[in-house]
């Protein structure tokens, strides 16, 4: 095991209001060795994976790293830090992502990741999709290392814009299902990653959706973080301009600010939207299933 590595890690978490609760070594999907840390806070966990001849070799990887576990520090104070609302308001929870990547087995030159998002709907639904991430030599040279703390938000944004495209479906049980990352999600001439461009109404809706999910039905009511980096990240935004729209939700009377502004809780009157989101949860659902395949279980086919 890197005492190093482990070390610098635990320093880097500690700076960041986050205690080290375990160091395990294990093994990545070829079998590569790599180390395990559980990072508490609040009485949540959250779990980095690196590979363990990782090194943060400069100070543009460190300060990347530490902004990475201030961020993370953060969403452990959300109720359900792994949740993540989509464009077409889905609430998902991103799990059991088996980082670092590996290299494809099937000869192509693409790396992968693979985890789940399971529907968070508060009625305990099974639909759930199994996902295979494969990023590009041409993506991997944009990414400042092939390590989590440095692509898990942009695989992240990945998987809900794939879903947002009805590229992905649902369901009780089934396969792999692919998620292309290709520099198409970044933008040589602004330097960033872009995923959705959104106006300001499109953020209310989907930060006013947030809430409502989040802390109204699946957090018992308690504060999640509206200015989320990640969420700027999947609207093509900024941290200022979520700050801006919370404010907007906040003159309309949808939701109310924690003692931290970046934090809100949803009002008897946002709640009071039940039905409405309940039917566009239905329609997103109905959108990610694919026709084809419907028609198919049918008979309806020339093939």
């Amino acid at each position: 095991m890197s005492t190093q590595l482990a070390q610098q890690v635990e320093e880097t978490a500690q700076a960041a209001g986050l205690q080290m609760t375990e160091t395990a070594a294990s093994v990545d999907f070829n079998g590569s060795p790599t180390l395990r840390f559980t990072l508490s806070l609040h009485g949540k966990s959250a779990l980095l994976e690196l590979s363990e001849g990782f090194r943060f070799q400069d100070e543009a990887l460190k300060a990347a790293f530490q902004a990475y576990l201030a961020e993370t520090a953060k969403r452990l104070k959300n109720p359900q830090p792994d949740v993540y609302l989509t464009l077409h308001e889905l609430p998902l929870k991103f799990e059991r992502f088996a980082w670092p990547f590996h290299v494809s087995t099937s000869g192509a030159d693409t790396s992968l990741v693979h985890g789940e998002v399971r529907l968070m709907d508060g009625h305990d639904s099974p639909l759930h999709a199994k996902i295979a991430a494969s990023v590009t030599l041409t993506f991997r040279e944009v990414l400042p290392a092939m390590e989590q703390p440095y692509a898990e938000s942009a695989i992240y944004n990945a998987v809900r814009k794939t879903m947002d495209q009805g590229q992905l479906e649902l369901v009780r049980s089934g396969n792999r299902q692919p998620v292309p990352v290709t520099t198409r999600y970044y933008s040589e001439r602004q330097q960033r990653f872009t995923f959705n461009d959104t106006n300001e109404q499109q953020r209310q809706d989907f930060l006013a959706a947030k809430v409502y999910w989040l802390s109204g039905v699946l957090g018992e009511g308690k504060p999640v973080w509206v200015t989320d980096p990640r969420d700027a990240q999947y609207l093509n935004s900024t941290e200022t301009e979520l700050k801006q729209t919370v404010q907007g939700l906040l003159r309309d009377g949808f939701v109310r600010l924690d003692a931290d502004p970046e934090f809100a809780t949803p009002t008897a009157g946002l709640m009071g939207l039940r039905r409405q989101y309940e039917e566009q949860l239905a329609s997103a659902l109905e959108f990610t299933r694919p026709k084809f395949n419907e028609d198919m279980r049918g008979g309806h086919t020339n093939m």
